[in-house]
């Protein structure tokens, strides 16, 4: 994709959906946290019916200490790898009550030392929490950003340092929201819908899918 065709992805994304958010629910920077941490290989739909379960009864550190391994697992216990991500969870719990006075850190150094999380949690954390232009690359954007040619790369971490080259400035802080949403709903795996995709003449994507 040249620089024109990026601004114009970009613009038409934008035009449809000027104020992009994630589909995880929270009302709070650690039950994003949270959210973010129990979603790996988990649907964003799996990850609130189980936290619409769990915040109304431990929603910060400290309360979900209180209850405990075998209280957070009876609430999470329908995602995958619930047990792994209820240990890390409460790992990641003792360690904000122990060194950040029960406060989600800002910084990413900080963040990617808690249990369980991740570049990618990080990177969610501080864009959608601290509105940081950072690039959350989820399989979602790594298959537009290599299918459309905006941001081709081998793995996840080339992905986003092309992203943060490619994607012009005034878009950054959202970029990620409306590539995730493009991936999940018009650019999907097994048969992206072309023929509906508002950005279907800007990308390199040779081979566009004919309507049904």
């Amino acid at each position: 994709m040249t620089p024109t065709s990026v601004e114009t992805f970009f613009a038409t994304l934008r035009a449809a959906n000027p104020q992009p958010v994630t589909e995880l629910e929270y009302t709070s920077v650690f039950e994003l946290l949270t959210a973010v941490l129990l979603s790996a290989q988990a649907t964003d739909v799996g990850v609130n019916k189980a936290t619409r379960r769990l915040f109304p009864v431990a929603n910060t550190p400290r309360k979900l200490l209180e209850l405990g391994l075998d209280g957070l697992e009876h609430h999470i216990r329908t995602i995958g790898l619930y047990r792994s991500k209820a240990r890390h969870l409460l790992q990641t719990c003792r360690i904000l009550v122990d060194q950040h006075g029960g406060e989600v850190p800002r910084t990413r150094e900080a963040l990617e030392a808690l249990p369980g999380v991740g570049r990618k949690t990080a990177n969610v954390v501080l864009n959608v929490a601290f509105g940081q232009p950072t690039m959350a690359v989820d399989t979602h954007i790594f298959r537009v950003s290599n299918r459309t040619g905006l941001a081709p790369g081998a793995t996840p971490l080339a992905v986003e340092h092309q992203l943060m080259q490619r994607v012009p400035p005034a878009y950054r802080v959202d970029a990620h929201h409306w590539l995730i949403l493009h991936g999940r709903y018009v650019c999907q795996a097994r048969k992206p819908r072309c023929w509906e995709c508002a950005v279907a003449r800007t990308c390199d994507f040779r081979t566009k899918t004919p309507a049904p």
